[in-house]
């Protein structure tokens, strides 16, 4: 029977879980560093799951034939350095974690040294709706092998990109500059449209210089992920400007990116709304930002 290690049990973990599963795979153990805390989603989740949390990672990788992490960015190289003492020979390292080019070149010569199988993967697009089957792109010398194998794991959208580790990385985080910013600049232009009452006419002009949308909601789901996942996503910009860095461009945008994220994972608890213009009031008001016309 195969078994399934998940390093890291937030969203991405529960998701693998649960459809790992559906296809019959039931040996799954894993371990999160917040399963010290009993509320912690982590924690959540394994009670959900009815998962009996493994004592360390090296615990938790300890007979399995593919390891999952999806850890927070800054996590990547600690998770693969914790793990690494129970990797059987030959265990895929599926390294889910969106961190820079350099930190996955670390984490694969822990991984590869120890006698695993480093894969790198960048998940190119959310985990829902299409769960197990998004898009992952593979990369490292082992990804072409674990493209081969990947369907049997449910995920039927993994494509192999480049044999060499960080490529992967660098794809997803140069995109994340895109995507993650548009949450910012979507958030900050909505923040101070509301306080001048023209949030409605700053939605509306979008279509004179982009595609015919729904851009009130596109600004309220864009908005939300950031209230929601700004923690997670503020180390994943830190690690995309490192990227940026690294091919020689100053990373002002990505770096700014880092600070919205981080202030809208404050105001988590204005979720949920039932508009756009309600999601911003929340935010104003839990903010403490000022009605137009005070001092």
């Amino acid at each position: 029977m195969t078994r399934v290690a998940l390093i890291g049990l937030g969203e991405v973990g529960r998701v693998f879980a649960e459809d790992l599963r559906a296809l019959g795979v039931t040996d799954i153990s894993a371990w999160d560093l917040a399963f010290g805390d009993d509320a912690s989603r982590a924690s959540r989740n394994a009670r959900d799951l009815g998962l009996a949390p493994a004592g360390s990672a090296a615990e938790a990788v300890a007979g399995a034939a593919l390891v999952v992490s999806a850890v927070t960015a800054m996590n990547c190289v600690p998770a693969a350095s914790s793990a690494v003492a129970g990797l059987d020979g030959g265990a895929w390292y599926f390294d889910l974690n969106s961190s820079s080019p350099g930190h996955k070149s670390e984490a694969a010569g822990l991984v590869d040294g120890a006698g695993g199988r480093y894969v790198e993967a960048a998940l190119m697009s959310p985990i829902e709706p299409r769960r197990l089957a998004a898009p992952f792109l593979l990369g490292g010398p082992h990804a072409a092998a674990f493209g081969e194998v990947a369907a049997g794991f449910g995920m039927v959208g993994a494509t192999v990109g480049s044999d060499e580790v960080g490529v992967a990385a660098a794809t997803k985080l140069c995109r994340s500059v895109v995507v993650k910013g548009l949450e910012a600049l979507l958030s900050e232009s909505m923040l101070a449209a509301r306080h001048y009452g023209v949030d409605r006419e700053v939605i509306a002009s979008l279509s004179n210089i982009l595609p015919e949308a729904d851009w009130e909601a596109i600004a309220g789901y864009f908005m939300s992920r950031s209230l929601e996942h700004g923690g997670r996503r503020a180390e994943e910009m830190e690690e995309a400007a490192a990227t940026v860095a690294e091919a020689g461009v100053t990373p002002w945008m990505a770096s700014a990116t880092v600070e919205r994220q981080r202030w809208a994972a404050q105001w988590r608890d204005a979720l949920p709304a039932a508009s756009t213009p309600e999601l911003v009031d929340r935010v104003r008001l839990a903010a403490g930002l000022r009605e137009e016309g005070q001092t």
